[in-house]
């Protein structure tokens, strides 16, 4: 796609999404990172100093990051100085991030986000590449706000949301009403490994903080649409939500009920989920899955074990669809939460960022 590889800085890299981030940007054809920025305390080391004993992923980390020296993501202008974009995980308060990821923005360097901060400023497109591209358009109203040519910031939504609002897209025309998911969310998607959090072996946990809201609200933005410069979220499906910790590492699973307008059969279901493919797909992305969601037969899949790295953790595993005595259909959605759910789903909406002309090399300004 391009001689040159893009130059992305990890803001937040030494976390487990940054971790996430750097190994899935390893080799990758069309960005190189370059630079990675945490906290004042991690600033100065080198990044294999500064991550020591809790790099958390199960693959090693890249030997082209372990000598690059962890710069303070405070330092907003001689980091923007270095890199065409960012991908932010940083870990701060609400307000802080609001404010770093606009200051990223006016120094005219685009932000990919994974954090929740933005994902309910009304200017700023969250995207799944396969559900809403078109949100991207709304990037232009934001520089205007902001005052910017190149820099802006747009999000990925929360990753409990991945099991079954892809799902329900692929549903559409078939005008789901009303939905009720309970999730049975991984420990990584609090941050943390088994070692980190013992407490978690053997438990469930009924809580998440904010994630119930989250899910129930974040799926009708992803159906919005651009009104009067802003994103206008829908209004049906009605969605209600229980959120709970599971001891698994990796993967989402979602139990979802759903009632229908118009009452679809099995077959047309199935067929809908297996056909269903969005403009990664159709461009080639580096990071799309081929097929996005796979519907599995088998009444004991998905499962975590088996199907979390489906098409290498970007691809959506459903199964145990069936008709149900109170809704009209019942299913089982599996994603994985740092891959598609976090860094990997970025990533994806970096690569349609920079396929449609959003982010570019500064060079090339």
């Amino acid at each position: 796609m391009m001689g040159n590889r893009l130059k992305v800085g990890i803001l937040g890299g030494t976390g487990m999404v940054g971790q996430r981030f750097i190994s899935l940007l390893e080799n990758h054809p069309w960005f190189e990172v370059t630079t990675i920025a945490a906290s004042p305390r991690s600033a100065g080391k080198t990044y294999e100093e500064a991550v020591g004993d809790h790099w958390k992923m199960d693959v090693p980390m890249p030997e082209a990051v372990k000598k690059i020296v962890v710069q303070n993501v405070n330092e907003v202008e001689s980091i923007s100085s270095q890199v065409d974009f960012v991908f932010s995980a940083v870990d701060m308060s609400n307000e802080e991030i609001l404010k770093i990821e606009e200051d990223y923005a006016r120094a005219e360097t685009p932000v990919v986000s994974n954090n929740k901060s933005h994902r309910w400023t009304p200017d700023v497109p969250m995207v799944v590449p396969e559900i809403n591209p078109e949100h991207m358009k709304v990037i232009e109203f934001q520089k205007k706000r902001l005052g910017t040519k190149r820099g802006f910031v747009a999000v990925k939504p929360n990753c409990s949301i991945q099991s079954y609002a892809p799902v329900l897209t692929a549903w559409m025309e078939f005008e789901p009403t009303e939905v009720v998911a309970t999730t049975y969310q991984a420990i990584s998607g609090a941050g943390k490994t088994f070692q980190d959090w013992p407490e978690m072996v053997g438990n469930i946990i009924p809580y998440i903080g904010g994630e119930e809201e989250k899910s129930e609200k974040e799926p009708l933005r992803l159906w919005g649409e651009i009104k009067n410069d802003v994103i206008v979220p829908a209004q049906l499906p009605r969605i209600t939500c229980q959120c709970i910790r599971v001891p698994v590492l990796n993967g989402h699973t979602a139990a979802v009920f759903v009632k229908f307008a118009k009452k679809p059969t099995k077959e047309q279901l199935i067929e809908k989920l297996r056909s269903f493919r969005g403009v990664p797909q159709e461009l080639g992305l580096p990071s799309a899955p081929k097929q996005f969601i796979q519907y599995l037969e088998e009444d004991n899949r998905p499962q975590v074990t088996l199907d979390v790295d489906y098409e290498n953790g970007m691809g959506i595993s459903v199964g145990r669809l069936r008709e149900d005595s109170i809704y009209d259909w019942k299913f089982v959605g599996l994603s994985h939460n740092t891959v598609r759910g976090a860094a990997g789903g970025a990533i994806l909406c970096a690569e349609l960022l920079t396929a449609r002309g959003y982010i570019t090399g500064k060079q090339n300004v």
